[in-house]
């Protein structure tokens, strides 16, 4: 079955930098598309990125383009979140998900049919 499990979350200050996993099973890297997002307590979820089966690459927000980077491991059953430049406003819990297809649907939420546990991300000084 589809599992996709997210790991290296953390506590950092402000500037830091965290490298996020999304270990993924039941599929590899070149059947289906994967997306990040992240949610914040009392905040509707945010996507941030999707990378396709061919390595096309989407981000969703205005707000994390220049300071996060996707991208897959050599293995082709890992993709990475690589978090830069941490500010507070970004402390959530991160998801990855895939939408069980090649391709990144622009419907950010209900497209993506398959989601890990989270891992969270803090921000504070």
């Amino acid at each position: 079955q589809v599992q996709l499990v997210e790991s290296g979350g953390g506590s950092v200050q402000p500037g830091g930098s965290l490298k996020l996993s999304c270990k993924v099973s039941g599929f590899t890297l070149d059947y289906y598309a994967v997306g990040w997002f992240r949610q914040a307590p009392g905040e509707e979820r945010e996507g941030l990125a999707c990378i396709t089966t061919g390595g096309s690459i989407t981000y969703f927000s205005d707000s994390v383009r220049g300071r996060f980077a996707i991208s897959k491991g050599a293995a082709n059953n890992i993709v990475y979140l690589q978090l830069n430049d941490l500010k507070v406003e970004d402390t959530a819990v991160y998801y990855c998900a895939t939408p069980r297809s090649v391709r990144c649907p622009i419907r950010t939420g209900t497209a993506y049919s398959r989601w890990g546990q989270g891992t969270q991300v803090t921000v504070s000084s």
